[in-house]
Order: structure tokens, then sequence, then C-alpha cells
């Protein structure tokens, strides 16, 4: 990517455009008409709606997919079809107040005459520019920490899944070889040129989605099959919570909307994004728990228990490259705050940019080696991380910003057509908050690390094989 490139980018950051400006930027993409230009432009400089759609849809389901069966398993039939709705539309509302004091942040700004050319906006930025430094310390921790194990999470089910391919190495071994593929990432500059990624990684998952389904129902129900649901309170609520965090992906929902060329257009985005996502998640775990049942429990990677095929070996092969996709999405703001950390965000030279985030990956990468419990740790991030990150935090900052007639009345949104009441908002935030609280912290919280708990107790830390199935060597013993 040369300088000119880089250049565009900059400009598209930038915020002082007028609609019709914007329009034209829509329209010609800043090309010049080349055969060169119209190629960067179809697969590199994205910001419409739709790479917006593509960006949110794909990063909010990767390998969680292969783990909600397990949830199932853990919460019956009922309560994992209503919890995946519940969330989904919890999770869509919460997105949703995040792109509105978004768009509120950037309208003070603008009036303010701030200039962003070259510079990303960041949610811990809106908390600052809005609440206060307090608040801006909280949305750093909080986002930065959970991008972090997300980013983890990707990296131990690469490892995860390509042991059904191939057991020649074990996982742990494989999570070495991929945590060097993912830090290719360092390489991609913003959320504008995820472009081609993102509609790649949505058909992956789609793919990988209805195999799941159609495997599960040629396969039929085993022998004896068991839906037993909710045994204990424990596993009752870290299904819940990992179901939570598959609908609580939107901590770069900031990211993707400075991204785009207009940024108010956002406003359902994510909830489209999320009716595509219960598409690919709901028939998939429903077929999977019917056909399976109580086996889940013990295998929390949904490909454990079909059988090797040619179609499972090329779902495995599009969910590695999915993960590999997401692993930058969640990546990329951390890389983003480093940037701000070292002074160099504004950098015009990619490779300066690419080596110096290259200590962002290091820990990851060393995360995924420590705690390769592929299932539990996503209800443990889900009940520690993703309820402050995207649930609690966001609709707080949002009855703390309009807490005022004055900035009521100012707000640069009235709320959707079915809720434009005050009231009516601040009533549904603070059932969002109470919830949260109490079932996703509380409940999930010690549920969650209970059962975490009992992984390391069970396998250790560093675990080379974390849930494989006995190898049998080829021969006779000796």
């Amino acid at each position: 990517m040369g300088k000119a490139d880089v250049k565009q980018d900059e400009v598209i950051s930038s915020v002082n455009y007028t609609e019709m400006e914007l329009d034209r930027i829509e329209q010609d993409g800043f090309h010049d008409g080349s055969l060169k230009g119209k190629f960067k432009h179809l697969f590199w400089h994205g910001g419409s709606v739709y790479d917006a759609w593509f960006s949110c849809a794909s990063n909010q389901v990767a390998q969680v997919l292969l783990t909600l069966p397990y949830s199932f398993s853990q919460l019956g039939m009922a309560s994992g079809i209503v919890f995946q709705i519940f969330y989904g539309l919890l999770g869509s509302w919460t997105a949703y107040l995040i792109a509105w004091l978004y768009l509120e942040y950037r309208s003070r700004r603008e009036k303010e005459n701030v200039n962003f050319k070259g510079h990303v906006i960041q949610w811990f930025e809106v908390l600052d520019g809005l609440l206060g430094p307090y608040w801006k310390a909280i949305g750093l921790a909080f986002n930065c920490t959970f991008l972090l194990f997300g980013s983890v999470i990707q990296l131990i089910a690469c490892g995860s899944n390509i042991y059904y391919i191939s057991d020649h190495f074990d996982k742990r071994t494989w999570t070495y070889i991929f945590g060097a593929c993912c830090s290719l990432t360092i390489f991609i500059p913003s959320f504008h040129n995820y472009r081609v990624w993102s509609f790649l990684g949505l058909g992956m998952t789609t793919y990988t989605a209805w195999y799941l389904t159609i495997a599960a129902v040629e396969n039929g129900q085993v022998p004896d099959v068991k839906h037993t649901g909710a045994k204990t309170l424990v596993l009752y609520f870290t299904g819940a919570t990992n179901i939570l965090y598959t609908f609580g992906g939107h901590a770069v929902t900031v990211e993707i909307m400075h991204a785009m060329w207009k940024p108010s257009k956002f406003k359902l985005v994510y909830l489209f994004a999320t009716m595509y996502v219960w598409t690919l998640t709901l028939p998939s775990a429903i077929a999977m728990y019917w056909a399976f049942g109580d086996q889940l429990l013990d295998h929390s990677n949904a490909f454990s228990l079909l059988p090797k095929s040619g179609a499972r070996d090329v779902a495995v092969i599009l969910m590695l490259i999915h993960q590999f996709i997401t692993f930058g999405f969640a990546c990329t703001p951390l890389y983003f705050v480093w940037e701000k950390v070292l002074g160099i965000h504004r950098t015009a030279n990619i490779l300066f940019r690419a080596l110096a985030r290259i200590p962002v990956v290091l820990p990851i990468w060393f995360l995924a080696i420590i705690f390769p419990f592929f299932g539990p740790i996503n209800s443990a991030v889900g009940a520690l991380l993703v309820t402050f990150t995207v649930y609690i935090i966001p609709t707080l900052a949002h009855m703390l910003t309009y807490r005022t007639t004055f900035a009521r009345e100012n707000s640069v949104e009235k709320g959707p057509k079915f809720m434009q009441s005050w009231s009516a908002i601040y009533t549904f935030n603070l059932f969002v908050i109470v919830w949260t609280l109490i079932v996703g912290v509380g409940l999930g919280g010690w549920a969650s690390m209970t059962n975490f708990i009992r992984q390391i107790h069970t396998f250790g830390l560093f675990s080379k094989c974390y849930q494989c199935p006995p190898h049998h060597p080829v021969g006779p013993p000796k």
C-alpha cells in the first residue's frame, strides 16, 4: 500500500464534509477511473452501509458458532432459543446507543471545528468527550481487555479446529502456528480495508452454519440420545452467558461507524446483522442439540462430534480463515490505541506502524497458550467483560449524557419510532443495567468462573490438547 492509498484513507476519515460531498465520495470512491483505481475501490476502500453490515455480521458470529450447541446442552432447547433472541435484541439496542453517542460526540466536535483527518475515533474517546476522563479510563480498560481476550479466543479456536483435520500436532502447537499467521493482521491499516474480508468471512460462516445443520440432520439422533437440559445452575448460567457473549460483539462499533462514508446511516445496521446471524446460529444449534443431546456437554467444539468428511474439512478451513479475519477485527482497535500511546497514529508509513503493532500480538499469543479452554473461556469473558463493555457502560453513559433537559432537547437523535419517549428509553436502559448486573455479572460470573476453574483443575494451564479424543497409535504395540 503506497502513500497515495494512505492519503485516501486519511481523507475518508475526515468529518468535515457536506452531505453532497459525501455522496460524491461514495460514488467515485476517490479513484481516477483506471483499472487499478477501480480494483482498489472495489476491494480495498469500503465505507458504505453494506460494508458496515458485512463487518457487523461477520464480526458477530465466528468461532462462537461452534460453541452454541454446547450452550444448548447446558440450557436446554427452549431456553437456548429464548436467550438467543433475547440477547440478540438487547445487543442490537446497546449497539444503537453506542452509535447514538458516537454521533452526539462527533456532532459536538464538528461544531468546534475539530478535524479528525487521519484520526480514527474510538469508544473511549467518545466517553471522554461526553462524560470526562474517568469514563475514558473505564471505557479504555474494559474495551481493551475484552478485545484482548476476544483475540485470544480466536487463536484458541484456530488450534482447536485444525486439530480435526490433522492431529499430527497437538492443539497447543497449532496455536503457536496460527499465532504467527494471525500476526499478519498488523499490515491491515484500518476498517476501511476490510471490505472483501468481511464479505468472505460472512460467506464462510454461512457455509459452516448450514454444514452443521445439514450434517446433524443427516447423522440423525445418536442411540439413546438424552436432552436433559439444565442439570445444574452452574451449567445453566454458563450457557446463558456464552449466548450473551455471542450477541455482544459490538466493541468495535465506533471504529466500524467511523469507517463509513456517512455514519448516520448506521442506526439499524446492527439489528439487520443480528437478524441474519439468527438464520445461522438457531438452525445449527437446534439441529446439533437434537442429534447429540447431552454428549455436547463434553464437546464444546461442535466439529468434534461430526464424522470426518470432505464437507467437514472445508468447514474447518473456512472457519480458520474467518477466525483470522475476526482476529483482525478484534485487534485493530487495540492497534489504534497502541499507536496513539506511541504517538504514531497519524503516521503515513504503513510498514513502520506494522512493526510498532507487534507488541500487541505477543501477549495475545501467550494467553492463548495458557488458557486453551475452548467454550468455557467464552462464558468467562462474557460474564466479566462483555457485560460491562457492551451492555452496562453504553446504557449508563447514555443515561448520564442526556440527564439534563438541555441535552435531551439538543440530542442528535430522538430515539427510534417505537420508543421516542425519554421516560421509556430511561426505563428500558435501567432494565438492561439491572438484568445484566444480576443475570450476566452476578449469576453468569459465578457460574462461568466456577466452570473455568474446573477446567484448570482438570486439564491444567498450558494444556497441550484440551478435550482431545484419545489418540490411537498405528501398528502393533511394542
